[in-house]
């Protein structure tokens, strides 16, 4: 059989763990059998970031820029016990929120339904996509240990001015504080990108802060979003039969709890990065969902939207099989692909992301998936569980 070409190379980010085998399986199993795949590789995992003082991680973003679509495994972001583990000089950024901060997108993450795995909210009958700004906030913030006696003050400092706000007067007890940031410009691509995909997508688009409490920092969110609304979407909107609606971040919650789905739910970037997580395990597993970061210059860059799955790690490097679900990063692989032969007008590509989605998804249909999948399926066909790579080999047999 002769292999699909490719014009132009995906960037390729290599990650860590159990997503770092995957990520090979995959490749053998499901792509270099049908693909002549090219890409440009980066190598994410956590030893190759230390090595290169995580210059790899702006290089990476970098040639994502240059190159206009990106395929990215998922990575260690280190804590207190990472370092030692790894052996590390410092506690390096998250590579997610490197990546987002130079790219400057908006990341958008969808579930992935199939026949037989129901949600666990009952009234949710269409997928909910998570918009999630993708810059700032707490994931470029600065934070220090302020000790008993200190204060802490924010400082704001112009050409011929100087603003002082005392944040907090650690007399008594020592503490913490943190300082972080959003820009103008930042949100105001975010607002248009999620506008914009809500009228690609022909669906109502939600957003959610708590500006009753942040009444400049979250306000500024509202704010934007509003003037661009009204300025720009609203007779769009109205043409497509769609709705742009504001509210308070828990009530958003409830809100969605009680709706069939089918919404776009734009997030700053923190509520984001916890709702899409719950959103995912709600329509049944965190390895079932599609994440896609989108910038403002039409860059795209395709992940998993779940961590590196260190319990089944462990378990591989002790030499048992293990039953991972890569359903999330068999989709990052696909979109990505797709993204590609429609930028370069490579149909064959592009379709052949659609073939491999369609044969991930048959092939859970059909009774055949892994066991996080097995133990809450309902549906017609008997559940096999099966381990990662009999069921990529199961897919791999749909695509021949």
């Amino acid at each position: 059989m002769e292999k699909i070409r490719m014009d132009t190379p995906l960037v390729e980010m290599d990650g860590d763990e159990m997503t770092r085998v995957i990520w090979a399986m995959i490749k053998d199993i499901l792509l270099k059998p049908f693909v002549d795949l090219k890409t440009e590789y980066y190598d994410l995992g956590l030893p190759s970031r230390e090595a290169s003082g995580d210059k790899v991680t702006h290089e990476a973003a970098m040639a994502v820029k240059r190159l206009g679509v990106g395929v990215k495994c998922a990575t260690i972001t280190p804590n207190a016990q990472r370092m030692t583990e790894y052996n590390l000089t410092q506690m390096w950024k998250s590579p997610n929120g490197t990546i987002r901060a130079i790219l400057d997108g908006t990341v958008f993450r969808t579930p992935i339904m199939v026949k037989g795995v129901v949600p666990y909210i009952p009234t949710w009958e269409q997928p909910i996509t998570i918009a999630r700004h993708a810059y700032g906030d707490i994931y470029k913030d600065v934070e220090a240990y302020v000790g008993r006696g200190e204060k802490a003050s924010l400082v704001i400092s112009g050409k011929n001015s100087e603003r002082v706000l005392e944040i907090f007067d650690f007399a008594k007890t020592g503490g913490v504080v943190m300082g972080m940031h959003n820009t103008d410009a930042s949100i105001k691509s975010f607002a248009r990108s999620c506008f914009n995909y809500a009228l690609d997508r022909k669906q109502d688009l939600w957003f959610a802060a708590k500006d009753t409490i942040s009444k400049t920092y979250d306000h500024r969110f509202k704010d934007i979003f509003a003037e661009i609304f009204a300025k720009e979407y609203e007779s769009k909107f109205s043409a497509a039969g769609i709705e742009y609606f504001y509210t308070l971040i828990d009530d958003a919650v409830a809100r969605v709890i009680r709706s069939k789905g089918g919404m776009i739910w734009a997030c700053k970037n923190y509520d984001g990065d916890v709702m899409s997580d719950m959103v995912a395990t709600a329509f049944g597993s965190l390895a079932m969902m599609t994440s896609v970061l989108v910038s403002p210059d039409g860059n795209y860059e395709y992940e998993a939207a779940h961590g590196t799955v260190t319990r089944h790690y462990y378990k591989y490097k002790a030499g048992q099989t293990t039953s991972t679900n890569p359903v999330a990063t068999i989709f990052a692989w696909s979109g990505a692909l797709r993204k590609r032969g429609q930028l370069d007008g490579n149909a064959a590509l592009a379709e052949f992301g659609d073939r491999l989605e369609k044969a991930t998804i048959d092939t859970i249909e059909a009774g055949e998936m892994t066991g996080d999948l097995a133990a809450i399926w309902k549906g017609d066909a008997k559940a096999k569980s099966l381990s990662t790579e009999d069921f990529l080999k199961a897919v791999a047999s749909r695509l021949a």
